[in-house]
């Protein structure tokens, strides 16, 4: 069954209950009927937190289905259940990838290249751009731009469009290849107001002061035409 995903309207809900629809025995996960936990994709790794008092150890997401794979015993169908997201994780990674959405505006607007591939943790993560060579200084000088925009405390905004309008509006498709699956009908877009607009599924925080600054820990090249930044995510 299709798993209503309550992070896509407000990253900040840490508690929810939910049905649970169906159950994997043999890997001891279940689906719910709504959730608010984030599965793995997009690069961002999954919450954690519990669900009945059990802990929550894995989040994926198969079709339209969000599995949760826990520890201990499961809950049976129809069962309604307490869902708690491990909100320091979440926040985390909420920081971190705002981080790097800001990072992207900046890459984009001051040297217009799209982006490579990526990937995150709580608090670092690592970003590929279309860069041959790097500009000479470009650590220090991307890691003072995106620290500008963060202390300039631009306010985060989600909507949603048709498919069609948001592909139509290249702006909106940083990634080189196009990855949004084509059965995704409706596009999730995060506005970082004035600097970036881009689709994505993943959570934010709510402007850019709140996450605090970054430091690029290293650039290196991994091949013609494919750099990466490296960075860590730092209390203001």
């Amino acid at each position: 069954m299709a798993t209503e995903l309550l992070y896509l309207n407000d990253a900040y809900l840490r508690t929810f209950t939910a049905g649970v629809a169906e159950v994997d025995a043999e890997s001891n996960r279940v689906v719910l009927d709504q959730t608010a936990f984030y599965p793995t994709g997009g690069g961002q790794p999954h919450d954690t937190g519990t669900l009945g008092g059990r802990a929550v150890v894995d989040v994926r997401k198969e079709g339209e289905s969000v599995w949760h794979t826990l520890e201990g015993d499961l809950p049976a169908v129809g069962e309604q259940v307490e869902g708690e997201v491990d909100w320091e994780r979440r926040h985390a990674l909420m920081r971190t990838h705002t981080a790097l959405h800001v990072l992207c505006g900046v890459i984009w607007n001051e040297w217009g290249k799209a982006v490579t591939g990526g990937n995150m943790d709580p608090l670092s993560a690592r970003m590929d751009f279309e860069f041959d060579p790097l500009p000479e200084g470009f650590g220090p000088r991307v890691e003072e731009l995106v620290n500008a925009e963060l202390a300039a405390d631009r306010k985060i905004e989600v909507s949603f469009l048709p498919r069609d309008t948001a592909v139509a509006d290249e702006d909106l498709i940083r990634t080189k290849v196009n990855m949004i699956p084509d059965s995704v009908r409706e596009i999730r877009v995060v506005d970082i107001v004035g600097l970036d607009k881009q689709a994505d599924g993943g959570t934010h925080v709510a402007s850019t002061s709140e996450v605090g600054r970054i430091r690029v820990i290293k650039t290196e090249s991994k091949g013609k035409g494919n750099k990466r930044i490296r960075l860590e995510v730092v209390d203001g």
